[in-house]
């Protein structure tokens, strides 16, 4: 069984929602953990369980971070970190993939199914094996009570409901 492990350095995870329905912020997690097991060569039976520190969460605004480490979304105090652990990893076609696992925030866990590329193994000058992954999906925040929203003038939301999620993770074969 091969065993990988995340390289901070060379990956991350960031998310996007629509705001005032007109335009996109993005957002990220500057402190993230992930590992992968697996005996295939082509990962088909991968286990992987992935977490992220709320306190990390950066979307270039540090009110706006405030807000949504605070109870009207994540709630960091009480639940300072996101958990994913995989169920199925299965190859679709070529390098494509579907993942399907459980998403936890704020103590509620939903089922996610998410889109993956594989990109590639390589040995880099040191002799380390990684491998490559692009993920996307996206989840429903309202699932997860980040509930908070307002209304704006014209009678639409502050703050979509969709999140897209998109990881570029890069993991590294363990000694």
């Amino acid at each position: 069984m091969a065993t990988f492990n995340i390289d901070p350095t060379h990956s991350e995870v960031q998310f996007k929602v629509k705001h005032l329905v007109i335009t996109t912020v993005t957002g990220r997690f500057k402190k993230f953990e992930a590992s992968m097991q697996s005996e295939k060569e082509d990962f088909s039976d991968a286990k992987i369980s992935f977490s992220a520190d709320v306190n990390s969460i950066d979307t270039n605004n540090e009110q706006r971070d405030g807000h949504l480490k605070s109870d009207d979304f994540f709630n960091a105090e009480k639940y300072p970190a996101l958990t994913f652990t995989s169920k199925k990893f299965k190859k679709v076609t070529g390098n494509d993939y579907k993942l399907i696992g459980d998403l936890t925030i704020r103590n509620i866990t939903k089922s996610v199914e998410l889109n993956v590329e594989y990109s590639g193994t390589a040995v880099d000058p040191w002799g380390n094996t990684k491998v490559g992954f692009e993920i996307s999906g996206a989840v429903n925040r309202f699932d997860y009570e980040l509930k908070w929203n307002t209304i704006t003038e014209a009678g639409g939301a502050m703050v979509g409901a969709d999140i897209k999620l998109a990881l570029n993770i890069q993991l590294v074969k363990a000694a």
